[in-house]
């Protein structure tokens, strides 16, 4: 669905299936295993929140309450997300959603478009950015679970530095094709609204090293940054850093890219999407698509991601987001919203043999 479409947030979680959140299934006798998320013991609350346990078939998926993370998405036992322990946040943000925008700005000062100036709190000191949206340590509510399914809601009020009045639905489904994520903001002001969405997943295929995947974003330009991962320009790939068009083993390259100016294919049911891929040295694959709106991907590659126990390792993380970093500042592919009106788009992920 595009950004000119309206609906209303009611029709974004209807369904004639769905349970209330107060009918939710509790779901801490339904998750076992090492690297499964859990609820952890009895009496006890995972750093994420409640979790809501999807199945449908072999496939299974684990989302957390706590900025809707995605915090496992499986079939018949292979992974195709990283997990983490119950007790910890979600590692480097793994699995978050962005919003309602997604990485950096700087110094956190924007302008509104009635030319107000705005001060984000700070929320990476280090780079003296505001990261990653609102909504990183917000608990989402439950509008709609099915067994398959889950959406969740979030509001962001006018605070500081964000004078907009939004309402921020994520949805999760599991369907014959993988993990479909669908994202929408409806406007709860009286003037037009600007934003951006994004999601923060870190992929596998299963217990294969990330050394011996390769990944494919067919991005032909990428975002030129400073030393604060701010854009200071943007540049054909294969000019600096990786490119990836052709496929990298990800074992040979460093990444922390934003990548745009995809390769559209025809997505099924009609239209078109993007589609990220990684491979495994057995055929196995992943594909991560998304619909048109999101034409960006973050591409990062932490050499240290903490898995279970001590251990630290090579991950790889493929963001979709809707505009880049700094795009409150700059205005570069930033999304607008009339007052009623909603803008959703979609996501997801899909295993290949």
């Amino acid at each position: 669905m595009s950004s000119t479409d309206a609906v209303s947030s009611t029709d974004a979680v209807s369904g004639t299936d769905s349970v209330s959140s107060t009918d939710a299934v509790s779901t801490a006798d339904s998750v076992s295993g090492t690297d499964s998320a859990s609820t952890g013991a009895v009496g006890q609350r995972p750093a994420s929140g409640e979790q809501f346990v999807l199945t449908r078939g072999p496939a299974r998926a684990v989302i957390g309450q706590v900025a809707a993370v995605l915090r496992e998405f499986s079939i018949d036992g292979t992974h195709y997300t990283e997990t983490w322990p119950d007790e910890q946040l979600p590692p480097m943000g793994c699995g978050i959603v962005l919003a309602p925008w997604p990485n950096r700005t700087e110094d956190g000062q924007w302008t509104a478009p009635d030319g107000s100036a705005q001060q984000l709190d700070i929320t990476e000191v280090s780079r003296n950015t505001a990261i990653h949206g609102l909504l990183r340590n917000t608990v989402y509510r439950v509008v709609e679970q099915t067994p398959e399914s889950v959406t969740l809601h979030a509001e962001v009020v006018p605070q500081h530095g964000w004078p907009f009045n939004l309402d921020t639905f994520v949805r999760y489904e599991l369907a014959d094709a993988g993990l479909l994520v669908t994202h929408t903001v409806t406007n709860r002001g009286a003037e037009p609204a600007v934003f951006g969405v994004g999601a923060h997943p870190y992929l596998r295929v299963g217990d294969t090293p990330v050394e011996q995947l390769t990944l494919q974003v067919t991005g032909a330009t990428r975002a030129v940054t400073d030393k604060r991962f701010l854009p200071t320009g943007f540049e054909p790939v294969g000019n600096q850093g990786a490119d990836l068009r052709d496929g990298a083993l990800l074992g040979e390259v460093s990444c922390n890219d934003a990548l745009t100016d995809f390769v559209a294919v025809a997505a099924p049911g009609g239209g078109e999407r993007f589609e990220h891929r990684l491979s495994g040295p057995d055929g196995r694959t992943l594909t991560l698509w998304t619909d048109p709106d999101f034409r960006w991907a973050q591409v990062y590659t932490p050499p240290d991601f903490p898995g279970h126990g001590s251990d630290r390792r090579l991950a790889v993380a493929v963001e979709p987001m809707t505009c880049c970093a700094n795009a409150l500042r700059s205005g570069r592919d930033l999304l607008t919203v009339q007052p009623g009106e909603s803008w959703s788009a979609r996501w997801g992920l899909t295993p290949g043999d």
